[in-house]
């Protein structure tokens, strides 16, 4: 079961650079990622768009193995900011999750 958060939906859209909403899961992102993560940038991209906080939470892991080397925001067929997205879910999990 997953848990809606409006605030936590609602500070993912203030975020000038996180344009999720743009991608339409065509898959090339993961198809070109040299790390493979756990979980697919779409998927955790559609966890904010939903407003799914704790499942960003659990998949903190897999945001922090991305190398933000932007061979998927290259290739992106609909400009999505990938790795400016990823940056903004590590911004959020250090001031809000872990106060840092």
């Amino acid at each position: 079961m997953i848990r809606v958060n409006g605030e936590f939906r609602q500070r993912a859209r203030l975020d000038k650079n996180f344009n999720a909403g743009q991608c339409f899961n065509c898959g090339t992102c993961t198809a070109l990622c040299p790390v493979g993560m756990a979980i697919l940038p779409r998927q955790l991209f559609r966890y904010v768009l939903l407003g799914a906080e704790e499942k960003i939470v659990e998949y903190s892991d897999s945001i922090y193995s991305c190398l933000l080397c932007r061979m998927c925001e290259e290739n992106c067929p609909e400009g999505v900011l990938i790795a400016e997205n990823i940056r903004a879910l590590r911004r959020y999990l250090v001031e809000d999750v872990y106060h840092i």
